[in-house]
């Protein structure tokens, strides 16, 4: 009776998880038919000054999926970076997919400190305004760690 039961919500778990992707068929996509607005040129060329350091990947992580405020990161480009949060898959657009090196591979370090520190217009993307500029380039690290990505 007991397996039965967990049998049943596990059915019914993962139709539920099937209808609430039903209409999102491009989540994780790669690449992601968006586009973002440009950062302000004097962000746009910039690199990231800090060493990624496994400290800084730490403090990183910490940041993205614990601490920052309004929210956390992974609220929306989930645990993996892969923009399958639940608030990520419920945007319109898509939260950005940073595991797609096709995609990151073209944002420079500039345009992600302008995105973290300005949000975007036009997207589910907040503003992080009282980060530090280190908190911000820390992450940078962090999310381009996902998918082992560049942007030489």
């Amino acid at each position: 009776m007991k397996i039965t039961v967990i049998i049943i919500s596990i059915t019914i778990w993962i139709f539920g998880v099937s209808l609430a992707f039903a209409d999102k068929p491009d989540k994780a996509q790669c690449p992601q038919n968006r586009t973002t607005p440009d950062a302000p040129e004097k962000y746009s060329g910039l690199k990231n000054p800090l060493e990624a350091t496994k400290k800084r990947m730490e403090k990183g992580e910490l940041l993205y999926m614990d601490t920052v405020q309004p929210m956390q990161c992974l609220h929306c480009h989930g645990a993996r970076g892969d923009g399958t949060g639940e608030l990520g898959l419920q945007a319109d657009p898509l939260a950005r997919n940073f595991t797609c090196a096709e995609t990151m591979n073209t944002i420079s370090d500039g345009q992600m400190y302008w995105a973290i520190k300005n949000g975007i217009e036009g997207t589910a993307m907040p503003a992080y305004p009282n980060l530090a500029d280190w908190q911000i380039w820390i992450l940078v690290h962090y999310v381009r760690q996902f998918g082992n990505n560049s942007a030489d």
